[in-house]
C-alpha cells in the first residue's frame, strides 16, 4: 500500500490548468480537507468532479483493480485531482541563472544573430555594470565574444550596434514538475501536451 500511496496525482488549478504533481497520500489529503476535487473521465472525453464522500460512493459501486485498501473499507487512487482554491496554486519562477539566460536567448547572440556553443558566448550587460547597469534580466543578454569586444564599455547604438530582442524577464507559468520519462498515467493525457516536455523551461 506504500507504493501506491506515493503514485503520482495530476494537479489542476481551477482554470483546469496542470500545474504539479503530488502524491496519492497528499492528493487524499487535500480531498479529505475539501480543497480539492477529483477529475474523472465518464466516458474519456467529459469529465466529473467528486468530492470525498462521492468518491467514496463510487469506489464502492464502481471498485477497480488497483485500489487503496483499508482495514474497513477501500477506495478508489484518483489519478487528477483539482484545487478549488487558488492560494493553494503552486507557483515557480524562472530563476535568474546562467543557464536560464542562455535559453530565453536560444544561444544566439542579441547583436549579430549568429547562434553559437555556449562556450563562445558571453552575457553582456546592455548598460555596462560601471555606468549604473545591473545585473538583471532586463539588463543581460548573450554576446558572442567579437560582439562583446566591439561594444566594449558602450551602450549598443554608442557602438553602432542594434539588439535584436529587448530583455526581458521570462513569464512566469506554473508547470507541472514531472519528467515525460515517468510514463505519465493515460487519465492525463487530456491535460498535458506531451510536446513540452521536450521544451527546457526559460522561455
Amino acid at each position: 500500500m506504500e507504493s501506491v500511496l506515493e503514485q503520482p496525482v495530476l494537479v489542476l488549478n481551477r482554470l483546469w490548468q496542470a500545474v504539479n504533481t503530488c502524491s496519492v497520500r497528499r492528493a487524499f489529503t487535500l480531498l479529505y480537507q475539501g480543497q480539492a476535487q477529483v477529475v474523472s473521465a465518464e466516458d474519456g472525453k467529459n469529465f466529473a468532479t467528486h468530492d470525498y464522500r462521492s468518491w467514496w460512493d463510487i469506489s464502492q459501486s464502481h471498485p477497480e483493480k488497483e485500489m487503496v485498501r483499508t482495514i474497513s473499507f477501500s477506495i478508489r487512487i484518483p489519478r487528477v485531482i483539482v484545487l478549488l482554491i487558488f492560494e493553494r496554486l503552486p507557483k515557480k519562477e524562472v530563476k535568474f541563472t546562467r543557464h536560464n539566460v542562455f535559453e530565453r536567448d536560444k544561444n544566439t547572440c542579441q547583436y549579430c544573430g549568429k547562434v553559437f556553443d555556449r562556450v563562445d558566448l558571453n552575457l553582456d550587460h546592455v548598460l555596462p555594470r560601471d555606468r549604473g547597469g545591473q545585473t538583471t534580466w532586463e539588463n543581460i543578454v548573450c554576446s558572442c565574444i567579437p560582439c562583446n569586444t566591439k561594444k566594449g564599455n558602450r551602450l549598443p547604438h554608442e557602438a553602432g550596434m542594434l539588439l535584436i530582442r529587448k530583455p526581458k524577464r521570462p513569464k512566469w507559468r506554473p508547470f507541472v514538475n514531472v519528467s515525460i520519462s515517468n510514463h505519465p498515467h493515460d487519465s492525463w493525457k487530456h491535460f498535458l501536451d506531451l510536446a513540452y516536455w521536450n521544451v527546457e523551461l526559460g522561455d
